[in-house]
């Protein structure tokens, strides 16, 4: 008797992918976490198992199906200049501060202390493929502390309200809080990346022994526009200047910060973007007046890491997503990941999930050494540009072919993937899009060679036999970079692709590092994924990155 269905019966669909421990799941991010404590694993580990649940994804997807609304006006018609987030929103940022995403580097004691860098990007990397919305407020707020650093005065006041692990969304003075989140305001309409061309002004507020400055302009893009206070750059006499400006003032009064917009965004709509304008902002002067640059440089370095931990974040999701399809959903009646040419796409993509992954490990590895070895802050300012750069210009591709590889169901925004793919770009232009990262390690490089040369000596103890070969058409690459400028994204992508073969060389089985090093390195440039050939075994490198669970 043939078997009845009925309308609503669905076969050959995956199973949703939830109830998975994001990080046991990963044996490549298990592999490069070794150097975490007893202790902080079994921490982070239990953050893997939330963020990989049911419940973590339906957050995810609730943050963003209902995004932020602005509040200019109270009924009664007084300003209060305050966003109005979804429930799933607060849940999410609630985990990331009590995780310590937003302070823990700057606080770390204990099992922690000698790899606080690692620890918070492993948990950082764990939530981003949850939602890289919720992220922004945590992220500006850890960077942000490294601007309060040039003003002792105002990071004794700041830095254990900011250490809290509490998430108080409330609006008030930020000493009533149980802890308080800050934001980076730098941009302007004019300007963009030109941060010479703000135009912000900042002027004393009394006497010169006085440290309060009034700030009068606007600033064009601002993620989590309602944080309890802005680090933010203004025009002093003395030339470009830093600045922490608070939501309110001590008296419990409004600081002059108003929010004129919401951005409609293609992609991180879970947070807020906006714009604001500064009406006689009371602000304090971080560091030297006349040396914002200075100030903001850190601010600015550690935003670019956490770049690169989401973007890489966002593809380790899409890989999963789709090699979890493959492995349900049946063409022709064999599985899609049986099928030659499906495994090597998927292969081929994941060794770029994996290479990115190994790279920005790599680099959060080497803030926690840069303290005790000169050569490891050289190598954490080298490549933490360089990796955001290749990393958010490797991930739309990858998710792109995730999406392929899944097919239409892909594109409908119940789809994580659809999400995934309007995140990416938000990801890339956040701190600096491609040409002002090429730009920066042109500048750094430009000056010694020295930063360059402990990069390639770090790199060539973990290439093996192609360093020497390698590394020699780095120096070239920069040879030819310092004398012309529109070649530096030629330099700047060899160097991540080299120092990313190495750290996989490092950290996993040889096939995998060879496989990258002579598809990547050993060949010309291609524009599609699945041209491995048939003497690297596909499966056996899906099965190792992607485990069946």
């Amino acid at each position: 008797m043939a078997q009845s269905f009925k309308t609503h019966d669905v076969t050959n669909q995956p199973p949703p992918l939830v109830g998975v421990n994001l990080l046991t799941s990963d044996p490549v991010l298990s592999a490069l976490l070794d150097p975490l404590p007893a202790q902080v694993s079994e921490q982070v580990g239990a953050l893997g198992q939330f963020y990989g649940s049911a419940e973590a994804v339906e957050l995810g997807r609730l943050a963003n199906q209902w995004g932020p609304v602005l509040r200019t006006h109270d009924a009664r018609g007084v300003r209060v200049d305050s966003v109005e987030y979804q429930a799933a929103y607060h849940a999410l940022v609630r985990r990331a501060v009590a995780s310590g995403l937003h302070c823990s580097v700057w606080d770390a004691s204990g099992p922690e202390s000698r790899v606080r860098t690692l620890a918070r990007a492993a948990r950082y990397f764990l939530a981003a493929q949850v939602d890289t919305g919720h992220l922004v407020p945590v992220s500006a707020t850890n960077a942000a502390v490294a601007a309060l650093a040039h003003s002792p005065r105002l990071a004794e006041v700041w830095l254990p309200m900011i250490r809290s692990r509490k998430y108080d969304q409330t609006s008030r003075p930020a000493p009533q809080k149980g802890g308080v989140l800050l934001a980076v305001a730098l941009g302007e309409k004019q300007a963009g990346s030109d941060l010479g061309a703000l135009t912000t002004r900042a002027e004393r507020d009394g006497s010169e022994a006085r440290a309060d400055f009034r700030l009068v302009g606007h600033k064009w893009s601002v993620a989590g526009p309602a944080a309890d206070a802005i680090v933010t750059l203004a025009q002093t006499r003395d030339g470009l200047s830093a600045f922490l400006a608070p939501r309110h003032l001590a008296d419990g009064t409004r600081n002059g910060i108003r929010l004129i917009r919401l951005k409609d965004k293609l992609g991180t709509r879970s947070v807020a973007t906006g714009e604001i304008e500064l009406e006689s902002a009371v602000g304090w002067l971080l560091g030297a007046s006349g040396r914002g640059l200075e100030v903001i440089s850190e601010v600015v370095t550690l935003s670019r890491l956490d770049d690169a931990l989401a973007a890489a974040a966002l593809m380790r999701a899409a890989l999963g997503e789709a090699v979890h399809h493959c492995r349900h959903r049946k063409v022709g009646g064999r599985l899609l990941i049986d099928q030659p040419l499906m495994a090597r796409v998927l292969a081929d993509f994941a060794l770029d999930v994996t290479a990115a992954t190994a790279l920005v490990f790599r680099v959060a590895e080497a803030f926690d050494r840069a303290g005790d070895d000169p050569a490891e802050a050289a190598f954490a300012r080298v490549m933490t540009p360089v990796a955001k750069y290749w990393i958010a210009k490797a991930a739309p591709a990858v998710i792109a072919e995730a999406m392929e590889c899944v097919g239409g169901n892909a594109a409908v925004e119940e789809s994580r993937l659809a999400r995934l793919y309007r995140d990416i770009p938000m990801v890339a232009l956040a701190d600096g899009p491609g040409n002002v990262l090429c730009l920066d390690v042109m500048r750094l490089l430009g000056k010694s060679n020295e930063p360059l040369e402990a990069v390639l000596s770090i790199t060539e103890r973990a290439l093996g036999g192609t360093a020497k070969s390698s590394l020699n058409i780095l120096r070239a690459a920069l040879a030819v970079a310092l004398a012309d400028e529109g070649s530096a994204r030629v330099l700047t992508e060899q160097l991540a692709l080299t120092v990313a073969a190495a750290t996989l060389h490092r950290s996993f089985p040889a096939e995998i590092g060879d496989a990258f090093v002579e598809t990547r390195l050993g060949k010309g440039w291609r524009t599609t994924y699945g041209m491995l050939e048939s003497r690297f075994d596909a499966r056996g490198l899906l099965d190792f990155v992607c485990p069946a669970n």
